[in-house]
């Protein structure tokens, strides 16, 4: 672990996020798993499919 991340995370302890802080982050969190359970159940739409425009000519 680098040195770095412990000296953040004292810093963190000693000054935690305020509430609406974390609820923010945590309703982003939620988003994207909810979005990866969405891709995970339905697959991927083709529409979102890349192509290779060099390729098909």
């Amino acid at each position: 672990m680098n040195p770095r991340w412990l000296l953040k995370a004292k810093r963190w302890a000693q000054n935690p996020p305020s509430p609406a802080k974390i609820r923010f982050i945590a309703a982003i969190l939620g988003i994207c798993i909810i979005l990866f359970a969405i891709e995970r159940l339905f697959g991927w739409p083709v529409w979102l499919t890349p192509h290779d425009l060099r390729r098909l000519q």
